[in-house]
């Protein structure tokens, strides 16, 4: 019953994937990533209503880590800012970097901690494996639609 109603999900999803801006696309992806998870994890109710407080939590920070303070660093790149830099200054960017992974690793330690106080360790590895190959379905069909 759940692979069939992911299916129908994906199969509604696709359609109208080329209709609307950004941000419905996005929520299309997370509905889709969502019944992808479900289903690959096998999530029982409780622990569905205890995992996905933590996954979006995190999936929360770790948006703003990338978008707010990798943005900073990354426009340092873009029109050749980086011809622009005085050592001093790309000295700085390489720490803020280096500032940023550090906080991403941290994250990700708490994240896993916090995984296996709701998730049974095999489910939380067999959810790296989801979101894996979720992302690799989904970068298969966005490079087949620009073909």
């Amino acid at each position: 019953m759940r692979k069939k109603i992911t299916l129908l999900l994906i199969f509604i999803v696709s359609l109208s994937f080329a209709q609307g801006g950004m941000r419905e696309k996005k929520e299309k992806i997370k509905a889709l990533k969502i019944a992808y998870i479900t289903e690959q994890l096998e999530l029982t109710s409780d622990e569905a209503q205890k995992f996905w407080p933590v996954y979006n939590a995190f999936d929360d920070k770790q948006f703003e880590l990338k978008h707010n303070k990798m943005k900073v660093i990354v426009n340092q790149f873009e029109n050749g800012g980086i011809d622009k830099l005085t050592e001093k200054e790309a000295s700085e960017l390489i720490t803020k970097m280096d500032d940023y992974e550090d906080e991403m690793h941290t994250l990700k330690k708490k994240y896993l901690k916090d995984l296996l106080k709701v998730l049974p360790a095999k489910k939380v590895i067999k959810l790296k494996k989801a979101e894996d190959e979720f992302n690799r379905k989904l970068l298969r069909e966005f490079r087949g639609r620009k073909n």
